[in-house]
């Protein structure tokens, strides 16, 4: 543990912002995986619903400065590449 009062507090803030970023992190793949279970189950419209649902989570994560906005948009652009592709 750090001797400094402000490098005590830079420890459990990061600890403190390592949590909520490993949370949001979860949510999204989850999300994710969602989007993928459709599109294996073949039900185009379960997929789109859930394309929606995972692309609002992306978002709310790059808002909050857990993704790089344009690793969001790659996972955003080949979600929907792959749910567009189903017959």
């Amino acid at each position: 543990m750090a001797n400094i009062k402000s490098a005590k507090k830079r420890v459990l803030v990061a600890a403190r912002n390592a949590e909520r970023n490993k949370a949001i992190r979860s949510r999204v793949k989850t999300f994710v995986k969602k989007v993928y279970a459709a599109v294996d189950g073949g039900d185009k419209a379960a997929a789109e619903a859930a394309l929606k649902a995972a692309v609002v989570e992306l978002d709310k994560a790059t808002s909050k400065g857990v993704y790089h906005k344009n690793t969001t948009s790659r996972k955003i652009s080949r979600l929907t590449l792959m749910v567009n592709k189903m017959a």
